[in-house]
């Protein structure tokens, strides 16, 4: 069994934290694990926001059981965060699962560049929670007749396809990074650009989402 020592007791409390968080969302959720000596990312799409979420987590030494160049396999998240070992900072990886679609299609690994027009992190909080309570209030004046799955739906699109002030990053991406726990603490997070993907990146972790409009551009599948 491959096992992961994490660098200490607060990455391996943050990696469950983030799976928990997964599937709070997906009950069957699935990620994909990439390591390379001490630097293990963790890939997740919750569904309710369209978007790519990328924890970074250190690792104390490289992996185990021979795996000594990388390690890439999608593992379902519930299995994972069973293993993780908060007090020895360990996780074990749990055998490989037929991956989703979207674990297939990863960001580019380089090329990214700093992005201009990004509000600081309390204007992204306040416009998460503005987002929030105009949904609930629109909602709230349907009739019963008109609240149907499709007009909940509509109307969520429409907020949550709004892109953040001057940038292209649609709303929908601050929510998930707050909502995953990664818009949070001090520090202003940053905006990058790399072909047709944009990246949001906190110190907590990143969302990563394809720009409408450019289709397959610029996207790696590996």
């Amino acid at each position: 069994m491959t096992v992961l020592h994490l660098a200490d007791e607060g990455e391996a409390a943050d990696l469950a934290a983030f799976l928990s968080r997964l599937l709070h969302y997906d009950r069957g959720a699935a990620v994909r694990l990439q390591a390379a000596g001490t630097a293990l990312a963790v890939f997740g799409r919750p569904p309710s926001f369209e978007v790519l979420a990328i924890r970074a987590v250190r690792l104390a030494k490289p992996y185990e059981n021979g795996l000594d160049v990388t390690l890439d396999v999608t593992v379902s998240a519930g299995e994972l965060l069973e293993s993780v070992d908060e007090a020895a900072a360990t996780a074990a990886v749990p055998a490989a699962v037929t991956g989703p679609p979207w674990a297939g299609v990863m960001p580019p690994r380089g090329g990214w560049r700093p992005e201009p027009g990004l509000p600081d992190a309390d204007a992204l909080r306040a416009m998460v929670a503005a987002a929030v309570a105009e949904f609930r209030s629109r909602t709230q004046e349907l009739a019963p007749e008109g609240r149907t799955r499709a007009e909940l739906d509509r109307i969520g699109r429409e907020i949550w396809s709004r892109t953040v002030g001057e940038t292209a990053l649609p709303v929908r991406a601050v929510h998930a990074a707050q909502s995953l726990g990664f818009l949070r603490g001090k520090g202003d997070p940053g905006l990058f650009s790399s072909g047709a993907w944009l990246r949001l990146r906190t110190p907590y972790g990143s969302i990563a989402v394809r720009r409408a409009g450019l289709g397959a551009l610029g996207v790696s599948v590996r």
